[in-house]
């Protein structure tokens, strides 16, 4: 795993500044220490950090073509590498090396802008053609790694694998965009391609860039989006059978290294199912890694050991002490912009553990949006079996008014708290799947945002984005629009980034096998009742792992990997939280409404209500302004 970085005159071929590029390198040194390297001519200079992994000795990068006319700077791995190199050989190509960077390099000199549909893995690369002209810009199909780029007033087009190379550039303007904020206040984190600052953007997973010398600003090109077709029909067992095939393939490809491998074992279904795989596939014993916690509430450790000793994994734990909260300031500096997913203090943690003993690690991620693991869409679906029994013409009138009748119970158990039901019940399903992933209530929202933000937001809201990307989902049922949904947003924007962040951090390669895009076409092409079936989520996903995995693991209760924010901000954060919220920082964006932030602090810290996810925003946004200012 590497960081890159560039900048390419789309005007011409200026000479640039080597600096620009080195200053960009270094902010990136933490994403691949092995090796630092720039390559500059007039016009162009790629950049590059490396942490090596594979072919350690010859995969120093920016890599050429034999004539040097074509270069490449790349992050991630190519796992059918191999099966390309033997094809580009046979059409002429002479690689020198048995790294994947180089088969991109000679992939683009056979296909041009189609070599990414050839590529099966993680990857975002930029390829610089002398001949042609042109830099080209390419994101995986998942988005597991990531990609920032901006134009500058000069026709600079600049890019990194951090947001951090792209806003330590002189030239970089640091203006918020309000409705990356807006966002932000709702999910948690800014969805692809936006980012907080308007000059920046991601290149969106699936999607690749060509710019041209000379010509206007490129718009990105989208190159991939999940398949409509369906599966031809299959009966459970022929299902099965195929999902442990596919996914056994998937963990095989992602075991070639030169260096240590080893994986993360949370005690869930996934991690388990990753680490039962590579126990069959692997000549020693698997090194795997875990976290737990003292409050039994979020300690999943016996599960983790129950998998590692059935295994005979070599097995590490750390445990996280419940008052772990050094990490805050830190975690404002990994993200670069405001991410309030509170899970990224025990990745980090986890991934510290992994990188003390291997240099690659794989997981568990994307298994519960792929194989519908999420009780959201059990309760969702439920939801909108209910709906399409009632006409349209009544739902508002009818919901409506049961919502607006039924008492808030915030404080009751779920099941009584039909106020949420009914108020779901009156819209459509996307606007109820909005809310119901939302961190912050529409409601709540409002009355937190000052009058000026709303100004600026025109009536904008994260509404907006869902409905955008409903419009494009390729299959109708309820599930596969929720799953599609969270491929285009939640995934990327939030799992992805946590996991990348925290992995490069420490230097640790993190590979998902249930994130391979193969996987995941043929999963997505099944029938909804293989994999939510009578409210059991990931029911083809069990099925298929009962001979490998005991009940235990497989239908106990889903746990998650969260933190106790309610009692860190009522114990050792409260004093934090207070000087945060009553401070002057968060007021002087002009974006929120004191009395609000205040309500926010003495209604949680008295115990009256949960306010914990939106304080937790409010900390991380805190956090990001702070950096702002330090930077």
């Amino acid at each position: 795993m590497c960081g890159i970085a560039g900048v390419f005159d789309t005007t011409g071929r200026r000479p640039l500044d080597p600096e620009l590029v080195r200053g960009m390198n270094a902010r990136l040194r933490h994403r691949g220490p092995d090796e630092n390297d720039v390559y500059t001519e007039p016009g162009v200079a790629l950049g590059h950090t490396r942490l090596a992994v594979i072919d350690l000795r010859n995969g120093r990068q920016p890599m050429t073509n034999e004539d040097g006319s074509v270069l490449v700077t790349f992050n991630g791995e190519i796992y059918n590498f191999r099966e390309l190199a033997t094809e580009l050989t046979q059409c002429g190509h002479v690689l020198r090396t048995r790294c994947d960077t180089e088969v991109i390099v000679h992939a683009w000199e056979e296909w041009g802008e189609r070599c990414v549909e050839r590529f099966r893995g993680m990857f975002a690369f930029a390829v610089f053609d002398r001949r042609r002209g042109t830099m080209f810009l390419a994101r995986d199909r998942l988005g597991v790694k990531p990609l920032y780029y901006t134009f500058t007033d000069d026709g600079l087009l600049c890019f990194a694998s951090e947001l951090k190379a792209l806003r330590g550039l002189p030239q970089f303007p640091r203006g918020v965009d309000p409705t990356a904020v807006a966002d932000y206040f709702a999910l948690g984190y800014v969805p692809d391609p936006k980012t907080i600052y308007r000059a920046a953007r991601k290149l969106a997973p699936g999607w690749t860039l060509l710019q041209r010398i000379g010509a206007a600003r490129a718009d990105p090109v989208q190159y991939w989006d999940l398949p409509s077709v369906a599966a031809p029909p299959i009966s459970l067992n022929e299902a099965c059978a195929e999902l442990v095939a596919r996914l056994r393939e998937a963990v095989r490809v992602r075991l070639v290294a030169d260096v240590p491998l080893g994986a993360f074992l949370s005690g869930g279904v996934d991690s388990s199912a990753v680490v039962a795989m590579m126990a069959g596939l692997a000549s020693a014993p698997v090194q795997t890694c875990s976290i737990g916690f003292r409050d039994p509430r979020y300690d999943e450790t016996r599960f983790a050991g129950e998998v590692a000793a059935l295994y005979r994994t070599r097995h590490h734990t750390r445990r996280v002490d419940p008052d772990d909260t050094a990490l805050l300031d830190l975690l404002a500096g990994l993200y670069d912009e405001p991410f309030a997913d509170s899970s990224a203090i025990p990745t980090y943690r986890v991934c510290q553990l992994a990188r003390e003993r291997v240099t690659v690690a794989l997981s568990g991620d994307g298994g519960d949006e792929h194989l519908a693991g999420y009780r959201r869409y059990r309760m969702a679906v439920a939801e909108d079996s209910v709906r399409r029994r009632v006409p349209a013409a009544w739902r508002g009138a009818l919901f409506g008014v049961l919502g607006r009748a039924y008492p808030k119970a915030d404080w009751a158990p779920r099941f009584l708290r039909a106020k949420t039901t009914f108020q779901g019940l009156a819209r459509d399903l996307v606007d109820a799947y909005a809310r119901a992933v939302s961190l912050l209530s529409p409601e709540l929202r409002f009355r937190l945002f000052s009058p000026a933000l709303q100004r600026e937001l025109q009536g904008y809201t994260v509404l907006d984005t869902f409905r955008a990307h409903a419009a494009r989902a390729p299959r109708g049922d309820a599930l596969s629009m929720l799953q599609y949904l969270d491929l285009k947003t939640y995934l990327p924007g939030d799992i992805l980034t946590k996991v990348d962040r925290a992995s490069m951090a420490h230097a640790l390669e993190v590979r998902g096998p249930l994130l391979d895009h193969t996987l995941v076409e043929w999963i997505a092409s099944l029938p909804a009742s293989f994999k939510l079936r009578r409210g059991e989520g990931k029911f083809l996903f069990k099925r298929s792992l009962e001979r490998y995995l005991p009940a235990s693991i497989l239908y106990r209760r889903k746990q998650g990997f969260a933190v106790p924010l309610d009692t860190w901000f009522r114990g050792p954060l409260r004093e934090r939280v207070r000087a945060t919220m009553y401070g002057d920082r968060l007021a002087a964006t002009g974006y929120f409404e004191r009395a609000v932030l205040g309500e926010l602090v003495e209604h949680h810290q008295s115990g009256r209500r949960d306010y914990s996810a939106p304080i937790w925003a409010l900390l991380m946004f805190d956090a990001f302004l702070r950096l702002q200012e330090e930077q």
